[in-house]
């Protein structure tokens, strides 16, 4: 039987494993590999970085070893033209980084409909993380058979009427295309009283994008700490992921600290590769 020692041992991989470059001045010495069959991959939300330009957040990204973001407008401009747009995104993939979806975006009347999905396709990407109105659902349905673009719609808690829950996403999509899903963030579904593993082992089945994160509360006064000193369940949450097999990104959204977030983002992620590396020990012992 292995001993207590070496389990935390192997928790303590998790924080080298963020591989943080610049955070105190100087590269890791060790950065282990960590034993993982996961599906499922890191990325950043990138209202992580709002208050930074496109070099600044590569700059970042690259510190933390993130290597996926879900790119937000003030960073690719919805009016964008295809030379702007390209000019942006190889600046990411000459940095490693993919961008694997946009958003999360917002779309209020048909022309924004219209238009963010024009943008999506000017972007090469195959998915968009949104909160169109409801009365818009249909509209979109079509454009998802048009353009084969997935929609993942991102619940926001008790903040906003508009896709509060799980569950409300569930109701109004469950009829429609199955490229329509969900985006659950485990943040605003704790903060809006529900348990982000259950949900997601409820709506598997629609479970297109992961925004991770901890808050401090479960409550609409709830706001954002780093991970694992908040009250969320994070190794619940990596088992259920684990057991209903996704495969998407698991993208932190750090939402603290936002004009100097970098020890937030590193501490968070060390966090996440923890538990990560329990659980794999604990499965195999």
């Amino acid at each position: 039987m292995k001993s207590r020692r070496q389990f935390i041992k192997t928790a303590g991989t998790g924080i080298l494993a963020a591989g943080v470059t610049g955070v105190y001045g100087r590269e890791n010495l060790i950065t282990p590999t960590l034993k993982t069959q996961d599906a499922f991959s890191l990325g950043m939300a990138g209202y992580t970085f709002r208050e930074f330009t496109v070099d600044q957040t590569i700059d970042m990204m690259k510190r933390t070893r993130v290597s996926n973001i879900s790119l937000k407008d003030f960073h690719l401009p919805y009016n964008s033209t295809q030379e702007q747009i390209n000019e942006v995104l190889q600046k990411f993939k000459n940095a490693g980084i993919h961008v694997y979806a946009l958003g999360v975006i917002y779309m209020k009347t048909p022309e924004e409909v219209d238009l963010i999905f024009e943008y999506a396709r000017m972007a090469g990407v195959q998915m968009i993380v949104g909160a169109p109105n409801y009365e818009l659902l249909a509209l979109i349905e079509k454009k998802i058979k048009a353009y084969d673009i997935r929609l993942a719609i991102h619940n926001h808690g008790p903040d906003n009427p508009l896709f509060p829950n799980a569950n409300d996403i569930w109701n109004h999509i469950k009829d429609l295309d199955a490229r329509i899903g969900i985006c659950i963030d485990i943040g605003h579904t704790t903060r809006d009283g529900q348990d982000p593993a259950g949900d997601i082992n409820k709506f598997s089945s629609r479970i297109y994008d992961v925004h991770i994160k901890d808050v401090d509360k479960a409550s609409k006064e709830g706001k954002t700490i780093e991970m694992g000193r908040g009250i969320i369940d994070i190794p619940a949450v990596v088992a259920m992921l684990r057991k209903i097999k996704y495969s998407g990104k698991c993208s932190l959204e750090f939402e603290k600290d936002m004009k100097d977030p970098i020890a937030g983002i590193a501490e968070s992620i060390g966090y996440w590769k923890g538990v990560l590396a329990c659980g794999l020990w604990a499965a195999e012992n």
